[in-house]
């Protein structure tokens, strides 16, 4: 399912249309793919989703919203829908602006494969190259 990002708004959280939107689909789809995941606050002001460590933030910008996704760069993106990062050794992202499709089962497949390596271990543990102790 594609959602296209519209304004709306947000109790927990004052955001921009972009932001609230995404954040509204992330508190969903969570707990739609795993009810033990947690919403939480980071860094005094940050959202967190975890399951057995960091599954992704949300961080709202001006005029959009990035998703940052805890996959140690393992987790496969067929659909293409990493937007930056691509090279990081921690984590991707997933930007959204007013106006953009939201690929559902895409993000949702990640989602999803993330929370199975967090209940792996983690991708420190999974990664090939991680170093010891990383």
């Amino acid at each position: 399912m594609f959602r296209t990002i519209t304004a709306c708004s947000v109790g927990w959280l004052t955001v921009s249309p972009p932001s609230c939107l995404i954040t509204s689909l992330a508190c969903s789809t969570f707990h739609a793919v795993d009810l033990e995941v947690i919403e939480t606050i980071k860094r005094s002001t940050r959202p967190y989703f975890v399951l057995q460590g960091n599954v992704c933030a949300l961080l709202a910008a001006k005029d959009h919203v990035n998703v940052f996704l805890y996959d140690g760069g393992i987790v496969p993106d067929p659909d293409g829908i990493i937007t930056a990062g691509h090279n990081n050794k921690t984590a991707r992202t997933v930007a959204f602006w007013q106006g953009d499709a939201i690929n559902g089962p895409a993000l949702i497949a990640m989602f999803r494969q993330i929370i199975a390596d967090n209940r792996a271990g983690g991708w420190r543990k999974l990664k090939p190259d991680a170093p010891a102790g990383a």
